[in-house]
């Protein structure tokens, strides 16, 4: 059907594409998860809402993420790269990459997730609200890090991607609960 380099070719555009439509999500979940995070108390249809709204959005975060992988290592593999000189290395250091990557995402995600909420971040309130984050944080972290391990690993399976989306859920689970108790414990 397609040989692999136009097949890879073809996975950067994607991977472009999605990109473009995922700021445009990103924009949109924040302002809408802002009005039902605001009005969780009054029902439990919100509560599952929340849950909802949070876990798509995990998914389609890590499902980008996957995409974006994927196409690395397709171009590392396929000597997109014959001039480079460390291209190879991420390959090589699957683990430590993951390890880097996952941190970063979940560090400037929670700062992004505070700015939203809070107005800003201060230096002072930062340590309260990256213990808060931390729980979900973690499991969200680990996550990504499973993901990026096996992809630049090149042993990702359908059973893989189960289970990864299982963390995500319930890590959303996770968050509408943390949020629910610090609007119960602020009141």
């Amino acid at each position: 059907m397609f040989d692999e380099r136009k097949r890879t070719i073809l996975l950067g555009f994607a991977f472009l594409l999605l990109l473009l439509l995922s700021s445009f999500e990103n924009t949109i979940f924040f302002r809408m998860s802002l009005d039902v995070l605001q009005n969780l108390r009054e029902s439990l249809q919100n509560q599952l809402l929340a849950v909802g709204i949070l876990f798509i959005h995990n998914i389609l975060v890590i499902s980008l993420i996957l995409i974006g992988m994927s196409f690395y290592v397709n171009l590392v593999v396929l000597d997109f790269f014959k001039r480079e000189k460390y291209a190879h290395i991420v390959l090589e250091h699957p683990r430590t990459f993951a390890l880097v990557f996952a941190f970063v995402i979940i560090l400037l995600s929670i700062l992004r997730g505070s700015t939203l909420i809070y107005g800003g971040i201060t230096v002072e309130a930062l340590p309260i609200i990256l213990l808060i984050s931390a729980p979900v944080g973690i499991v969200e972290g680990y996550g990504i890090y499973f993901i990026i391990k096996k992809t630049l690993s090149r042993t990702i399976s359908m059973r893989d991607l189960v289970y990864i989306y299982g963390i995500f859920f319930i890590a959303a689970i996770m968050e509408v609960g943390f949020i629910n108790l610090l609007i119960y414990v602020s009141a």
